[in-house]
């Protein structure tokens, strides 16, 4: 055992660059470079059965508890993806999707104990979205989809049924109105790539009010403030797709409840969503803030902690589109 422990090792250190700096913003040494995940996967604490789907299709099999994360960073250098990780490590984040990376091109990379998936525009530094996932998780990782400077999804193999997390950076309130279908034309696309059996979460910002009023099946009780056009339109969507916003499920204080702060720090308002498969709606355990994370961004991170089982994938090679 501890000769083929030190045989992967080696493996690893000769196929995974390590992070050496922002160079990773132009993704040419990555793009269509996807690695073995080889290794052994630590042990984790299995859970009794729970039943979290719905009475049509009931499944029971044992679980364990992950979170998952989004974070609008405002950017990102060398200097912040290292705080970022630090973060995640701290919070105890598993998955994290990022909005607003601003690095040109695409691709994904090796940072220590991290892995990242990442897509931005081709030359100009705007938008841009990323998934980071640590090294609980990575050996789980089936593929990815690059598909645009808004959205990134990445597949995870999972008991009974695979995961598939989506990370979007939706237009701001004052984009034109063909922006905002485009980008959810590209959404819905992706979404028709996803495998229909697939546990869905879409996370990131998505700069919508949806407001306190309840939406029956796709908002509880515990939102904020008043749904906006751009609220109307996110909440449409996710009754199209069957989809739930678990950050609003919750009571908590408002604290836990606003991803974004002013810049006079005089206005809060929640934004950014993690939104999830209504009929895993009872896998997830909490979803809410930590204001304490920081990384010099007016958005806090938000998490959502779930329990379902993912897995080990064999030694095959990924593929770009699932």
């Amino acid at each position: 055992m501890n000769s083929m422990k030190r045989q992967n090792d080696r493996i690893l250190k000769e196929k995974l660059p390590r992070s050496v700096g922002a160079q990773y913003a132009t993704g040419d040494q990555w793009r269509n470079n996807f690695r073995q995940n080889e290794g052994m996967e630590p042990k984790q604490k299995e859970y009794p059965a729970v039943d979290v789907t719905s009475d049509r299709s009931k499944v029971r099999c044992y679980k364990e508890q992950y979170c998952i994360g989004t974070w609008n960073v405002r950017s990102m250098n060398q200097g912040k993806l290292e705080v970022v990780k630090q973060e995640m490590a701290r919070v105890n984040v598993d998955i994290l999707g990022i909005s607003e990376l601003k690095w040109t091109g695409m691709g994904e990379f090796n940072s220590d104990d991290h892995y990242i998936y990442y897509c931005g525009q081709e030359s100009l530094r705007r938008n841009g979205v990323a998934i980071m996932v640590n090294k609980r998780v990575r050996n789980a990782v089936l593929g990815c989809n690059l598909k645009n400077d808004r959205m990134i999804s990445v597949r995870f193999q999972g008991k009974p049924f695979n995961i598939t997390v989506i990370q979007v950076y939706a237009p701001t309130s004052n984009a034109e109105e063909a922006e905002v279908e485009r980008f959810y034309e590209d959404l819905q696309d992706l979404l028709e790539l996803t495998p229909k059996k697939d546990v869905l979460f879409i996370i990131g910002d998505w700069n919508a009010k949806v407001g306190s009023h309840e939406t029956p099946g796709v908002t509880g009780k515990f939102s904020l403030g008043i749904r906006n056009e751009a609220g109307q339109r996110l909440i449409e969507f996710c009754q199209e797709n069957a989809l739930v916003i678990t950050n609003t499920l919750f009571q908590q204080h408002k604290r836990r409840l606003y991803t974004w702060t002013s810049p006079d720090g005089q206005h809060r308002n929640q934004i950014d969503y993690i939104l999830c498969s209504q009929g895993w709606r009872s896998s997830i355990q909490s979803a809410k803030t930590r204001p304490g994370a920081d990384c010099g961004s007016d958005h806090e991170l938000l998490i959502a902690k779930f329990r379902l089982k993912l897995k080990k994938v064999g030694k095959t090679t990924r593929s770009f589109g699932y």
